[in-house]
């Protein structure tokens, strides 16, 4: 299987107690979610407008927000759903 050069290996935090072996073994595998599924981003038009909203009325260049959503398999099991319905434009503390 060909796994593109700009994906990485899991990293873990480091801890003082490991429950399993952290040597690898077995064969590198693509673990993104394009790999095996056809992914599609429905977005709600009022959560892209309040976000929009909120990024013009921003006074710094760059702010953080969360846009929140459900993410569903597709009936036939073929592809995936995004589904972004929410948007949360967190605290600046």
């Amino acid at each position: 299987r060909f796994v593109p050069k700009r994906m990485v290996p899991f990293s873990f935090p480091l801890s003082k107690c490991a429950l399993w072996d952290p040597v690898p073994m077995g064969d590198v595998i693509g673990a993104h979610i394009t790999y095996y599924r056809n992914p599609r981003l429905s977005l709600v038009e009022k959560t892209l407008r309040l976000a929009y909203r909120h990024a013009k009325q921003n006074e710094k260049k760059s702010f953080s927000c969360v846009l929140l959503g459900t993410l569903a398999v597709d009936e036939d099991g073929e592809g995936v759903t995004l589904t972004i319905d929410r948007f949360d434009p967190g605290r600046d503390v």
